[in-house]
């Protein structure tokens, strides 16, 4: 029968077993299996939201820092088993305003994308190859638009970083379809809540592209994180957009029907 003293000893045995257990595994776990389970708790970390609707600015920056300014809707559902869907809507200027464009994320094929065009009163759909494309003469591409499926991916863990003042881990992650813009990208994603941070994107000539920074990020429903600012600087031209949200709602009772190709039309 345990006393006090040996039940203490006991107990003190145990949490040291357990501690180096936890140690050994984090030891034995290999530079890929690291990044695939950090790229897996981060898609973790975000489920549930449901849909949500999100005003923006697109602010387009030639390389001599001259200026245009778009306004657009940002609307979005959660798919169960499959990638997420997305609608964006161009309001202003008056040139682009009615221009939609209707993203399919897919977790293990690629994403269904279709952009209608009101000037032509045609939908255009986005083919697998030219993805990689500028998305409405922005520094994103069509690419960048697709949510974040983990499969899409290979993964490395590199190092831990600190970016914006935000303890990350940083990661090499490499597209598994072969029509991608890119041969690899950096992703730094914050050890606090799973929230990327910064994003390097290399080319096909796997030299430096764009570097994507994230920040002002706010809370919604006590567990989802946005980011109200997205900036991309394209280091090869000198050009950037930055997409700024001044308002996100979410559960607001978007249904699949929002996001089918008909919608495109219909867009107000």
């Amino acid at each position: 029968m345990l006393n006090r003293n040996n039940l203490k000893v006991w107990l003190k045995s145990v949490s040291l077993v357990g501690a180096l257990w936890v140690a050994n595994s984090a030891l034995a776990e290999s530079p890929e299996e690291k990044g695939l389970r950090i790229a897996t708790e981060r898609k973790a970390a975000d489920k549930g939201w449901g849909d949500s609707i999100a005003t923006t600015k697109m602010i387009l920056r030639n390389a001599h820092g001259e200026e245009s300014v778009r306004e657009m809707r940002l609307k979005a559902l959660e798919v169960n088993g499959d990638g997420d869907k997305g609608l964006t809507i161009f309001d202003r200027p008056r040139d682009v305003a009615g221009t939609a464009f209707l993203n399919h994320s897919h977790i293990n094929e690629p994403d269904d994308q279709w952009l209608y065009l009101p000037a032509l009163k045609r939908v255009k759909r986005i083919a697998s190859r030219n993805k990689s494309g500028p998305f409405m003469g922005s520094e994103f591409s069509y690419e960048d638009l697709a949510s974040f499926e983990v499969a899409k991916y290979t993964y490395k863990y590199l190092r831990d970083e600190v970016v914006n003042g935000e303890k990350c881990w940083v990661l090499e992650s490499i597209p598994t379809d072969r029509y991608s813009g890119y041969t690899k990208q950096i992703v730094w994603i914050d050890q606090s809540h799973y929230r990327p941070q910064k994003v390097e994107f290399y080319d096909r000539k796997r030299s430096l592209l764009k570097t994507l920074t994230m920040s002002d990020y706010k809370l919604y429903l006590d567990k989802y994180w946005r980011a109200h600012t997205l900036s991309m600087v394209n280091h090869q031209t000198g050009k950037s957009t930055d997409l700024l949200t001044t308002e996100t709602q979410f559960r607001v009772g978007l249904e699949e029907r929002d996001f089918e190709q008909n919608a495109l039309r219909r867009a107000r």
